[in-house]
């Protein structure tokens, strides 16, 4: 998922699509563990992109933050 599209989902939606791609995530790994996955770089893609959106939400809860004080 690229940036500018993060940037557009509310908050609600990036902690639903974290909680989706963290799923997805451990099904990959289920799968690496039992080589049935042929690409294994899409773990590496989906790790990153959670943690894009991970750092997504914190800057606006740091934001929020800063605002209210």
């Amino acid at each position: 998922m690229k940036t500018q599209e993060i940037r557009e989902l509310s908050d609600a939606e990036l902690q639903k699509r974290i909680q989706d791609d963290k799923d997805t995530l451990a099904h990959l790994k289920f799968q690496k563990a039992t080589k049935q996955i042929e690409n294994t770089a899409q773990i590496r893609t989906l790790r990153r992109s959670i943690a894009r959106m991970n750092t997504m939400l914190n800057d606006r809860k740091r934001m929020a933050a800063s605002t209210k004080a």
